[in-house]
């Protein structure tokens, strides 16, 4: 089977993941949004952050470094591989036990200290959390390093679906915040366990193993966890510190219009984000056997149409957030409207590092993404606090596009020093996509005005999508011949 063919095929089951989890977690915010007061879902919002916090101190990068290593060993050394499950999952459980005890014993302080003693029970539910999260983390990210995408889409499917059903199921049963965060916990097990028997049947029980563990192997899994746990770090630094600031220098309603805009940003990332998943194995397998070029080329490609899909998708989102807010989640939140415009660049940022930086990881560059990410994450902190008591929730936003341009920028600059991309053709390209936007946006922006229902706003969204459609098909951004090629 070639290349292209395997690649395709678990891309199309990683995305068939990320379309039920986005699937799910849209109806999950909306449904909780409409469930809960903007406060309570503000205080729910607050808490995830708070434990995506201390999740980095639960994970420490040692599956992604396992991972690492799995896809190194599996064609090298197979019998190496039972060791580097079970001192990858050693480690973890380690970690997991000292941050959840530490939830468990100083929660309530920690309430304290963010100024919102509601948050108590939350905090004490957050010991389970953190844990399920980072041991459902965990086989992902090792079913990743066994190339095993159909198995961790699975995984990722039924972690979004029972989350979906038991948090909105508690809260409808009055246990409102408290009860969403045990349906996240639930979920969580779910796709943990089965994750975990995936592991234990395909590549640990009855599978040989070496008499011993490799001479330094174990050191070189902590110390590529290292920078590993530098860039979640700062990732999660980029991801969920900005919330809590906004928790601590607004309140918990402003939480609820960033986050609610942050999450739609994050929802529109679905197919990207699936093959980010599917190709950053595949690099680093190309440069161990020594095809850097063919690895550019399907870099080149995948940078390429992820730009044609979301510079035109940033720009509706700048168009039609009014009317999309007001209808999805009502009236009350319309405060989100202009915190959603202000990150539409997120979207097109996001979609160039989801398929450039995992793929430094899996390519031995980690460490200069940690360092990248490290400048950017303390950069975002100090951006978010000078401008959230400026500007309010919209300087979180502005913090965010800032900061997150340096970040990717930095990736593509390394991904380059590795694959010596061919810049000119795809400014190029970038060029005509920027020209298609331009034409789509004008059209939409004509008839946005009139769309005051569910029908005018589909009907102007359809509008962009075929003008969209029609400019890249004439320009020869999109081929068909190709596209129903994968199809």
């Amino acid at each position: 089977m070639s290349t292209a063919i395997r690649l395709i095929a678990r891309f199309k089951a990683q995305l068939a993941s990320q379309v039920v989890s986005m699937g799910a977690g849209v109806l999950l915010m909306v449904l909780l949004a409409r469930l809960l007061t903007p406060t309570k879902y503000g205080l729910l919002s607050y808490a995830i952050a708070v434990f995506g916090v201390l999740g980095v101190l639960s994970k420490l990068g040692i599956a992604k470094s396992c991972s690492r290593y799995i896809a190194e060993y599996k064609e090298k050394d197979p019998e190496q591989i039972p060791h580097i499950l079970r001192t990858s999952l050693g480690l973890n459980l380690v970690a997991i036990g000292v941050v959840a005890g530490g939830l468990l014993v100083g929660h309530r302080h920690l309430a304290r200290l963010l100024d919102e003693p509601e948050m108590a029970s939350l905090l004490l539910i957050g010991a389970l959390f953190v844990s399920f999260d980072a041991l459902k983390s965990y086989v992902q990210l090792i079913l990743q390093g066994f190339e095993k995408i159909h198995q961790a889409a699975m995984i990722n499917a039924v972690d979004s679906g029972s989350r979906l059903v038991f948090a909105v199921g508690f809260v409808a049963l009055g246990l409102e915040a408290s009860g969403a965060l045990v349906g996240y916990v639930l979920g969580f097990a779910f796709a943990t366990l089965l994750g975990f028997w995936v592991i234990y049947r395909q590549f640990y029980s009855g599978v040989s193993s070496a008499d011993a563990i490799e001479n330094g192997l174990r050191r070189r899994i902590g110390e590529y966890a290292v920078p590993l746990t530098a860039t979640n770090t700062a990732n999660t630094l980029d991801k969920r510190v900005d919330i809590i600031l906004v928790g601590i220098l607004i309140n918990p309603v402003a939480v609820t219009y960033y986050t609610i805009s942050k999450q739609i940003v994050q929802f529109v990332q679905t197919p990207i984000s699936a093959l980010g998943f599917t190709l950053s194995p595949t690099f680093g397998a190309k440069k161990a056997d020594g095809n850097i070029e063919q690895a550019a080329r399907i870099y080149e490609e995948a940078v390429t149409h992820s730009l044609l899909l979301y510079i035109p998708a940033a720009a509706g989102i700048v168009l039609v957030a009014e009317p999309a807010v007001q209808l999805v989640f009502g009236d009350q939140y319309s405060g989100a409207v202009p915190v959603l415009q202000v990150l539409a660049p997120f979207a097109i940022l996001q979609s160039i590092t989801k398929v450039t930086s995992n793929g430094l990881d899996f390519l031995g560059r980690a460490k200069d993404r940690a360092v990248v990410k490290g400048v950017t994450a303390v950069l975002n902190v100090g951006l978010n606090i000078l401008l959230i008591p400026m500007l309010g929730v919209i300087g979180a936003a502005i913090a965010t596009v800032i900061t997150y341009f340096l970040y990717t920028a930095s990736n593509v600059y390394i991904i380059h020093s590795e694959f010596n991309l061919r810049t000119r053709l795809l400014a190029g390209k970038i060029a005509h996509i920027v020209a298609v936007t331009a034409v789509m946006a004008t059209t939409v922006s004509v008839v946005v005005a009139r769309a005051d229902g569910w029908v005018s706003l589909v009907a102007v969204v359809t509008l962009g999508v075929v003008v969209w459609g029609i400019l890249s098909v004439v320009t020869g951004l999109l081929d068909l011949k190709q596209i129903a090629s994968v199809l």
